[in-house]
């Protein structure tokens, strides 16, 4: 006890940004007594991924889901008060395409449950079910690793390469045209925000693997019944409060300067000394504030190197009697991806929401253009033939970062030992989710601990 009574006396840390990845962090670091104060520019907290109202009605800055496997997101909700049962609506991994294609899992371990549900898609023909079902059990074999997967004769990855793309992959499998487009290319949008022909082979088989190939709990959709703010975020600050934490919203941080033991913070309402910084911004916050020291000039590069996806998320409220066939399906070849039907998730009847993820045409169009190609959508694919009372489209421009082969991404520590980054663009295996952001506060954390404990930090 005294020497972690030590340890809490020796650390002070700002963290910079009260998104998922700055939160998780701080928990962490609260859990083990040590002081954190929290600086984040807005009025609210949760970043890309809070709570907004629009007419008096609670939405989120986008529409999102988790998964089963997302362990650490669900522990950490779970440790600040969160319970996961009543929070989200637990939907067994479906992907239905209204019309035109149709999966779903039944109840059986993994991954017998996704090899019996290739075979009894709807919307493939038999030989496209078999291709797909032995595609994935190859990956299995594989460890979902592209290193273990042969390449056809002949075929290399380039030079120094180790990755591939997703579209790549797909046509050495023989994966269809009318199989990728209504399977795999879904899946890829959802889980990189990246479109096939530029998608990360190995960083969506990461997420295949922990999704399909362990517990079959684990491919498990999570529609939240409560706004991400709430989700977590504000249960984390309660969590950090109590325990002699700092979180100060209006906030933004001006400018970094380091000293020999330590970083300081300047904010308009003055400055902070801290023993280690977590700067747990978006890409183009953290390279403005990065951008100053030369020593960090290598991971500026790397950051203004990132390309970026958009999201577009598009609320309509309809009367309260107008609901879809499932709280949760797709569209195929529509501007539409997916819809979620709020009434069923979360109560709120009558409310829609549109989710278009990665670029497209849609970013061509004015938001009144989007609403009413939406809303004729709607009308065509489900004889919803009342008009909306009002929408709302969100536009995150620079959602996500492009999720590319051999993508290049900055290592959560610094070339500076006492300044680290979170955040889902950093060094990891997943791609730009709330998992990704959560792991990397969580990493920011524990190199802190670590170093700190054993005596690595100067």
């Amino acid at each position: 006890m005294a020497g972690l009574v030590d340890l809490a006396q020796e650390l002070n840390i700002g963290i910079i940004g009260a998104g998922y990845a700055g939160m998780a962090a701080a928990v962490a670091l609260a859990e083990k007594g040590i002081p954190v104060t929290l600086f984040e520019s807005a009025m609210q907290l949760g970043g890309r991924a809070r709570g907004v109202v629009h007419q008096n009605t609670q939405l989120d800055n986008g529409q999102h889901l988790l998964l089963g496997c997302y362990q650490d997101t669900l522990r950490l909700i779970e440790q600040v008060g969160g319970n996961i049962e009543a929070d989200f609506l637990r939907l067994p991994l479906q992907l239905d395409l209204h019309g035109h294609f149709a999966l779903r899992a039944p109840r059986l371990p993994a991954p017998f449950h996704l090899i019996i549900a290739l075979l009894r898609v709807q919307g493939l023909t038999l030989r496209e079910r078999i291709s797909a079902a032995g595609f994935m059990l190859r990956l299995r074999r594989a460890d979902f690793l592209l290193k273990n997967i042969p390449l056809p004769p002949g075929e290399g990855r380039g030079e120094g390469a180790t990755d591939i793309t997703v579209s790549a992959l797909l046509a050495r499998h023989g994966q269809s045209e009318n199989l990728a487009s209504k399977l795999w290319e879904p899946l890829c949008i959802a889980a990189l925000n990246t479109p096939v022909h530029m998608a990360s082979a190995q960083v969506l088989l990461n997420v295949l693997k922990d999704a399909l190939n362990q517990k079959r709990a684990d491919s498990d959709m999570l529609l939240p019944r409560i706004d991400f703010t709430a989700l977590f975020p504000a249960r984390a600050e309660k969590y950090v409060k109590k325990r002699g934490g700092h979180v100060l919203t209006s906030c933004g941080v001006e400018s970094l300067l380091p000293h020999e033991h330590g970083m300081e913070i300047i904010t308009k309402r003055g400055s902070l000394y801290f023993s280690h910084v977590i700067c747990a911004t978006p890409p183009k916050a953290a390279a403005r504030l990065l951008r100053p020291m030369t020593e960090l000039s290598p991971v500026v590069a790397q950051i203004d190197a990132l390309q970026h996806q958009p999201i577009y998320t598009l609320y309509l409220q309809y009367p309260e009697q107008v609901k879809l066939p499932h709280a949760m399906l797709g569209l195929y070849q529509r501007y539409s991806q997916w819809l979620f039907d709020k009434g069923q998730i979360a109560g709120q009847h009558g409310l829609i929401a549109s989710v278009i993820s990665a670029e497209g045409l849609h970013q061509n169009l004015h938001h009144v253009e989007l609403a009413e190609k939406v809303i004729a959508e709607l009308r065509a694919e489900f004889g919803i033939t009342d008009t909306p009372r009002w929408y709302k489209v969100i536009a995150e421009k620079r959602a996500t970062f492009a999720c590319t082969p051999d993508l290049p991404r900055p290592d959560q520590q610094t070339p500076l030992p006492r300044l680290l980054l979170a955040g889902d663009y950093t060094k990891g295996d997943y791609p730009a989710t709330l998992e990704g952001a959560v792991r990397s506060g969580l990493h920011c954390a524990t190199s802190i601990l670590h170093a700190t404990t054993w005596g690595k930090a100067p």
